[in-house]
């Protein structure tokens, strides 16, 4: 089982595994004037993507956890519909749990304790 984290800024991602630190990072035109993430098909592939590099494989592997945290556009914090766009952005492509965090950018061992429910 995967712990991961998607740090997503304006038309970037950053996926780091919480468990043996490996990272990947990719861009994709997928913000827009008004949403971060404004072109879901975009962000999905991309996430895709990255999620395949980090995640732990095997035949067995199960899918991964995942928080999702927007480190730009949150100015007021993330409406209704922004917040489920990234609950679905993560469980399309792939994560079998997913949880949003708006704030400061978490550290590894505060994003493994929010997978917990240790926060």
């Amino acid at each position: 089982m995967s712990d991961l984290v998607a740090y997503v800024r304006k038309n970037h991602i950053e996926v780091l595994n919480l468990k043996d630190g490996k990272a990947s990072a990719g861009s994709a035109s997928f913000t827009t004037a008004r949403l971060l993430v404004g072109n879901f098909p975009e962000a999905e592939v991309l996430l895709k993507r990255l999620l395949k590099e980090v995640a732990s494989s095997g035949f067995f592997a199960a899918a991964p956890r995942l928080v999702i945290q927007p480190l730009e556009m949150t100015e007021g914090g993330l409406s209704v519909v922004e917040e489920r766009i990234f609950l679905e952005l993560g469980a399309s492509a792939g994560a079998r749990h997913v949880k949003v965090h708006v704030g400061e950018k978490l550290s590894t061992q505060a994003a493994a304790a929010l997978l917990d429910g240790r926060v």
